[in-house]
């Protein structure tokens, strides 16, 4: 058992233990709220004692970054902004590409959307498959030396890639899936980033919403919902899935704490050199995930949520067959 710290690293940079995915608030699960909610949400979230935000060059095309940038100035010495190249839109459509000098635009695109002079954590979004990783990291080292990038991470890549990589710079965090429902991770990432010293920031660690137990019809998500391509979410899928909620939700009961803050424990627990950053639009939701840090897991109930919820018992795939071929992640 882990117990809770008030903060934890990411190279020398300490951060809470909840940061905060913003993807949503721009990209991704239906219709985004409006800026003016979005930034109201950011500002909440920095009154709750949030001090890592999580975006991407990708989401919303850029608009997400354009969002922190705007909301977070005012805040910015006291926060730490992690965000993606690597991966961007190009026509409208989302593009990988980890050649050194697409790295580099993409990073002073991210630079000016944020309105800053430094990235804190500067992510390569997915691994291009067709460029060396040492040549993308290469390049993303060179940022770091120009100043314009504080330290350095990888998205959804294998504990092999990560090691290649290291090699030619620390990498200073890891982020891939990792949740009750997604324990990729366990088969040697988590493990890696121990030995390496490498932060790891788990996202959608809610299960992209599922764990918090309130979406019961999938036939409700809006049609430009990615979760409407992703397997675990096809309703002959999500019926089997939705069944496992039900001990899930007895042991939150138990616990005295909603669905989606034993979720969140149950990650804090794992590991003091482990992040999540749960997303949501929902003020309400905001305040219960930032206080799922305060909860403290028996070992009994640790081992209880491990056989309530596994790559053993969950149905479908978490990506579509085109979507996996972009990651680099070990799978069951």
């Amino acid at each position: 058992m882990v117990t809770s710290s008030a903060f934890r690293k990411i190279g020398t940079l300490q951060v809470r233990p909840i940061g905060l995915g913003c993807m949503n608030l721009s990209h991704a699960y239906g219709v985004p709220p409006t800026s003016e909610n979005a930034t109201e949400l950011l500002h909440q979230a920095v009154d709750l004692g949030v001090d890592f935000f999580d975006t991407a060059a990708l989401y919303g095309f850029g608009k997400n970054e354009e969002l922190l940038g705007k909301a977070l100035k005012k805040y910015r010495q006291n926060i730490v902004i992690a965000t993606k190249g690597g991966m961007a839109g190009v026509d409208g459509k989302r593009v990988i590409n980890g050649r050194p000098e697409a790295i580099r635009k993409n990073c002073e695109d991210s630079l000016q959307r944020l309105e800053t002079d430094v990235i804190d954590l500067y992510y390569l979004h997915r691994f291009d498959k067709m460029v060396p990783i040492e040549e993308s990291v290469g390049e993303m080292s060179r940022l770091v030396e120009e100043g314009k990038v504080r330290y350095l991470g990888l998205s959804e890549i294998s504990s092999a890639t990560l090691i290649k990589a290291h090699a030619v710079h620390p990498i200073a965090a890891l982020q891939s899936e990792y949740s009750l429902w997604t324990r990729n991770p366990e088969i040697a990432l988590l493990e890696t980033c121990k030995e390496l010293g490498t932060t790891f920031v788990a996202f959608s660690p809610l299960g992209r919403g599922f764990l918090g137990g309130n979406l019961v019809d999938v036939g409700s998500l809006q049609q430009n919902d990615i979760r409407r391509s992703m397997p675990r979410f096809y309703p002959e899928n999500y019926s089997k899935n939705i069944e496992l909620l039900k001990k899930f939700r007895e042991y939150a009961q138990e616990q005295g704490c909603t669905m989606a803050q034993l979720a969140l424990a149950w990650l804090l627990n794992q590991s003091a050199d482990l992040i999540p950053i749960p997303g949501t639009i929902r003020p309400e939701y905001l305040k219960d995930n930032i206080s799922a840090s305060q909860i403290v897991l028996s070992p009994k109930l640790m081992r209880q949520l491990d056989a309530t919820m596994n790559h053993f018992n969950v149905s479908g795939a978490r990506y579509n067959e085109s979507t996996q071929k972009e990651i680099d992640t070990e799978e069951f």
